[in-house]
């Protein structure tokens, strides 16, 4: 189910209205209520789930109910070796079900290239499971931190399919920890007004980045990247920036609506994006962008490999793994391998120079406008950006090759050529820009201040809304959901 679909405005309100209204208030006197709350989003976001195809649900039941095991064993262990036995196991059979769905057949079609056989009869040419690189490491954080020690085995096997299956960031994250999203649905919640005020007006800035932003952007681009050999540098180049604001829009469009559902539901999501493009350098771009992959992929593989603090050939070392991996996390193509080797040989000056946590603070702290260096820092960072995106959305390698190269010529300094709506776009990425920017120290861009007058707020939530009707874009599914 598309957050920016019909089905969805329907399920929402429907699913707000049973869960506070029936399962929190008229079965408010039963001792198993919070358990029936529970089994309500469960069979909810199963629903959701189930949307696009029933047999996934038969998936993500295994994941969940293998892993819910994994942590019962865990607790049970006699010995930390014991323990440590059944949280691989648990790893090793959910990343084995990722492999089979998301890498088998990729491996296939390479060795065959490789050793010169037929695939005849040997693929599995099997759909992939919509969000199943989310839910799979949603899954193996709670085996590793009940081995570690930093969160206690549930035996509540209905808490916990909630909190593997919980419906807004079920299929595109942010990918949650049992230590921060688990203990929720182990207590009561409690309706706030405020925060669902809040939350309808994050989803509403989710949908603005969505269905306006990205799925504009998305015109031009496709039209370009699929016939880039015919185009001018300048052509090419624009397509590119509109790719970088596309999946950005795309993306942390899906995370916001998806925190500001859970905020009506009385649960709190982390933030998965942070105005990456105001970054200053690729580091700290990176704390920024997609912020629940790569902090797992810091605490779940960087440090046990013992990140930063090893001699220099290991910090090299540790640094490409962790790009690489997060690299195929997206998919099963060498553009993916090749982007993630980019962003590392990017990142390691830093790391090694001990730069990488030079920009911690909001860029232009205290100040309107940033200062000319702040500026020429930004612009470098979101130009290297722009290439390594050039390079994730290629169909191969070549493809990026030849594309960076079409626009590496005389004909960048030409006027691009536009599209029918074009100058529509720009201005649409323009205005995202700037609200973005004044709203910087705001979670999200609708976040109205204590102070502000309501009859304010509303009058600017409605301009968004007649914004998005005006200028909403050809409806185009989540590009993470590919993923």
């Amino acid at each position: 189910m598309l957050f920016n679909s019909i089905q969805f405005a329907v399920f929402l309100p429907l699913v707000f209205l049973l869960y506070w209204f029936v399962f929190d208030r008229f079965i408010s006197r039963s001792k198993s209520q919070l358990r029936w709350q529970n089994a309500f989003v469960v069979v909810a976001s199963y629903v959701f789930y189930g949307w696009w195809d029933w047999r996934f649900l038969l998936l993500i039941a295994l994941t969940s109910l293998c892993s819910w095991g994994s942590g019962l064993l865990i607790g049970k262990a006699g010995s930390k070796k014991t323990a440590k036995t059944w949280m691989w196991l648990n790893i090793v059979l959910n990343l084995g079900i990722l492999a089979l769905f998301k890498y088998y057949d990729f491996f296939v079609v390479e060795f065959a290239k490789l050793f010169h056989f037929s695939t005849n009869g040997l693929l599995l040419k099997v759909i992939l499971p919509v969000g199943i690189s989310f839910y799979t490491f949603q899954a193996l954080s709670y085996s590793i931190d009940v081995y570690r020690g930093k969160i206690e085995p549930t035996k509540d096997v209905i808490a916990f399919f909630a909190y593997i299956s919980f419906f807004p960031q079920l299929v595109a994250g942010p990918i949650e920890r049992a230590t921060n999203l688990l203990p929720q649905f182990l207590k009561k919640r409690e309706f706030n007004y405020d925060t669902a005020v809040d939350g309808l007006r994050q989803i509403l800035w989710g949908l603005f980045k969505k269905i306006v932003v990205a799925d504009n952007c998305a015109v031009y681009v496709d039209q370009v990247f699929s016939t880039y050999a015919n185009h001018s540098g300048s052509t090419l180049l624009l397509a590119a920036v509109f790719f970088t604001f596309q999946i950005y829009g795309d993306f942390s469009g899906y995370s916001d609506i998806a925190i500001g559902t859970a905020k009506l539901f009385g649960i709190k999501l982390m933030r998965n994006f942070n105005l990456p493009y105001f970054s200053r350098d690729i580091a700290e771009f990176w704390r920024r962008w997609h912020i629940s992959l790569t902090t797992w992929f810091r605490d779940y593989v960087y440090i046990p490999l013992g990140g930063s603090r090893v001699s220099k050939a290991k910090i090299v070392r540790n640094t490409f793994i962790i790009f690489l991996v997060s690299g195929f996390w997206h998919g099963a193509n060498w553009t993916f391998i090749a982007w993630g080797a980019y962003h590392a040989l990017l990142f390691l000056p830093l790391i090694l120079t001990g730069k990488n946590r030079k920009f911690t603070n909001q860029v232009a702290e205290g100040r309107i406008l940033p200062t000319w260096k702040e500026t020429g820092q930004m612009l470098l960072t979101f130009v290297l950006v722009v290439v390594g995106w050039i390079i994730f959305r290629a169909d191969s390698i070549g493809q990026a090759w030849e594309y960076v190269g079409g626009i590496c010529n005389a004909s960048l300094f030409s006027a691009p050529f536009l599209y029918v709506g074009t100058k529509k776009t720009l201005f649409l990425v323009a205005l995202l820009l700037v609200v973005e920017w004044f709203a910087r120290k705001k979670e999200h861009a609708l976040q109205y201040g204590a102070k502000m007058p309501s009859w304010l707020t509303w009058t600017c939530s409605m301009l968004m809304v007649l914004i998005m009707l005006e200028f909403a874009g050809n409806s185009q599914s989540f590009i993470y959901f590919q993923f």
